[in-house]
């Protein structure tokens, strides 16, 4: 299979007494391990510092057979995990740094955080974990900031993110990036997951599903806004379309999701504008009325802002069909 990013290699570092679901996550999302509707877009290889048969978290053993030298190689190097009150060796660490400084992009997903913290490659900037081990993090490694309220941060050469749940969520936002959001959309029906949480959610949410119930005033609000993105609505006629006021739903709204009613309905219209921009012909002017930003111009400024990129350049990278 032809892939559209150069990064087609990501080593995955097991060690003994991995939890086997942790390990399952970049394997699945990256290798499509196990999955027979998609195929892996990437070529994926688990590697060991101790190569051989190996001890997990689930009772049983698995048999890794390629060593550390697997990262020399890796466009993405992924620690999956890590135990609590484990060191990591200074070989590992040699392994991470020598990646990291040949340009391989460096992801910790929940815990494998601590070892790319203590590696150093993050030095002066934030990174994720989760939650209940934040304290402990930054504890240990003062030289990193520690989010332990959002999914995952994204710092371009260093990718981390909080737990199991949003492990899934970070791999699928690398897909996005590499491969655009049509194909992290036919993984995430394939894994029957949300198909897009921004980094910036919150990682403890009450309700991240939207639900239409009559109980269920945020959801049906979410509805409501994403069939007329491109209506011209504030957020008191927002709040009056499930007969809240707009004190009690801008409440209830940021404790279901974790952000504003505005920044949230940006988020939608971004993305409905990514996937137009993917899967149509349409102009930049037409995506930007139906998408429900009024101009083009200010598309370009939201969608730059949001995702570093201008539409046109984005269109370019990752059209659907484009060589």
């Amino acid at each position: 299979m032809s892939r559209s990013h150069p990064g087609g290699r990501v080593a995955v570092l097991a060690f003994p007494h991995i939890s086997p679901f942790h390990l399952s996550v970049p394997t699945l999302v990256f290798g499509g391990a196990g999955l027979d509707s998609v195929d892996g877009l990437y070529d994926v290889t688990v590697c060991a510092e101790h190569p051989g048969s190996m001890p997990t978290g689930a009772g049983y053993s698995i048999q890794v057979d390629a060593g550390l030298d697997a990262m020399t190689t890796a466009d993405l190097v992924v620690i999956p995990s890590w135990r609590n009150g484990m060191t990591p060796s200074e070989p590992l660490l040699d392994a991470v740094r020598t990646a990291h400084a040949r340009g391989a992009r460096i992801v910790g997903l929940c815990l494998g955080t601590f070892v790319v913290s203590a590696s150093g490659v993050a030095d002066g900037r934030e990174v994720s974990t989760h939650w209940a081990a934040a304290s402990r993090l930054a504890s240990e490694q003062p030289q990193v900031g520690v989010r332990d309220d959002v999914l995952w941060t994204d710092l371009g050469d260093v990718i981390t993110s909080a737990g199991a749940a949003a492990a899934l969520d970070c791999c699928l936002h690398i897909v996005r990036s590499d491969h655009g959001s049509v194909a992290a959309a036919a993984l995430a029906r394939a894994l029957v997951l949300a198909p897009h949480r921004t980094g910036s959610q919150a990682q403890y949410i009450p309700a991240p599903v939207v639900a239409a119930s009559a109980d269920d005033p945020i959801g049906r609000a979410m509805l409501w806004a994403r069939a007329d993105l491109a209506g011209s609505f504030d957020v008191d006629d927002w709040a009056g379309s499930v007969h809240l006021s707009r004190r009690t739903f801008t409440r209830r709204f940021r404790e279901r999701t974790g952000t504003s009613p505005q920044q949230w309905l940006l988020d939608q219209r971004v993305e409905a504008a990514r996937a137009m921009l993917e899967s149509s012909d349409a102009s930049v002017e037409r995506i930007a009325e139906l998408a429900g930003f009024g101009s083009a111009v200010s598309l370009r400024l939201h969608f730059r802002q949001r995702l570093g990129v201008s539409p046109a350049a984005h269109r370019a990278a990752f059209r659907v069909g484009a060589a």
